[in-house]
Order: C-alpha cells, then structure tokens, then sequence
C-alpha cells in the first residue's frame, strides 16, 4: 500500500519560512516524479514546485528563488523548503507522486495547511 504522509505545516508571519515534508512508504520516490501542489479557498489546485528522478526542478513562477524542492532518497522524501513566505501563499499543500512510466501510478497525500498571517 503506496502512503504520502505530509507535515511541516504551521501559521507563520509575513517574511518567515516553513519546510515541509513528504515522506513515502510503498513506492521508491527517486523513480517518480513528485510535485508539490496547493490549493487555496475558492481556487484551484495548482501545482507549486516539482522535482524528477534526474533531480531538474521546475517551479511556479511566483515561488521562484523563494521556494527549494529537494529530495533525501535514503529517508524516501521530499522536502519544499519556504522562505519569505507572503499571505498569498496560504494554502493546503499537497505531495504527489506520479511515475513517468504507468500513468495510472498517481498518488497523493492527505495535505498540511499553511498559513501566512500576521
């Protein structure tokens, strides 16, 4: 059985940072491609931050040079570390994991809240 469990999640103020983290059992999450997404009230989930097996990283444009995505393949998790975080990024952040070879290998965890406010 494939579980993504999330945590890292809080209430920051306006400029600090939270890192959080996926970890994974059941799946070896170097051979995936695993994505960072979060959906805030009354939007749609969008996807923030992802890293492949190759270690490139893509990311959405308004994170960049705030946001790191990295990968501890020995812990079998993945990290988005969150700096000068703004009230605009509040949200659920979710992990996912998607194989680059079977389609139908997608998987999600369950969320962490984050939320910036002062």
């Amino acid at each position: 059985q494939v579980q993504l469990v999330e945590s890292g999640g809080g209430l920051v103020q306006p400029g600090g940072s939270l890192r959080l983290s996926c970890a994974a059992s059941g799946i070896i999450f170097s051979r995936y491609v695993v994505g960072w997404y979060r959906q805030a009230p009354g939007k749609q989930r969008e996807l923030v931050a992802a890293i492949v097996s190759g270690g490139r990283t893509n990311y959405l444009e308004s994170v960049k040079g705030r946001f790191t995505i990295s990968r501890d393949n020995a812990k079998n998790t993945v990290y988005l570390q969150m700096n000068s975080l703004k009230p605009e990024d509040t949200a659920v952040y979710y992990c996912n994991a998607q194989s680059p070879i079977i389609s139908s290998n997608n998987y999600w965890g369950q969320g962490t809240q984050v939320t910036v406010s002062s």
